[in-house]
C-alpha cells in the first residue's frame, strides 16, 4: 500500500563516497529518490483510497523509522541509543492519536 524512504539512498554515501565530490553524491541519491517516488506516488493514490492524509504519514513515519534504525545500527555501525526507545514511543502515541476513531 505505501512505500518508504530509503535512506540508504541519502545515508550511505557518508559511508562509501567520502572521497567523491559532493555532487556526485547528490546525482546518485537523486536517481535512488527518483525510484523511490515513483513507486511511492502510486502507492499513496492506492493508500488515499482507504486513509486519510494524517494516517497516511504517520504510517510513512512508522515504516520510515522501522527500516531507518536497524540501518543507523547494523549498516552504519552507529550504536543504539535509548533515544530510540523514546521517539519510538512518540511515534506509537502518534499511530494511537491518528488511528482513533
Amino acid at each position: 500500500m505505501f512505500f518508504c524512504h530509503n535512506y540508504n539512498a541519502w545515508y550511505s554515501h557518508l559511508k562509501h563516497l567520502n572521497d567523491k565530490p559532493w555532487w556526485i553524491a547528490a546525482l546518485i541519491s537523486w536517481g535512488i529518490a527518483l525510484f523511490e517516488y515513483l513507486i511511492q506516488v502510486p502507492a499513496n493514490r492506492i493508500g488515499h483510497t482507504e486513509l486519510d492524509l494524517g494516517q497516511l504519514k504517520i504510517l510513512q513515519e512508522v515504516i520510515t523509522l522501522t527500516v531507518f534504525v536497524p540501518f543507523v545500527i547494523f549498516y552504519m555501525d552507529q550504536p543504539l541509543k535509548l533515544d530510540y526507545l523514546w521517539a519510538a514511543l512518540c511515534i506509537l502515541g502518534a499511530v494511537y492519536f491518528v488511528f482513533r476513531s
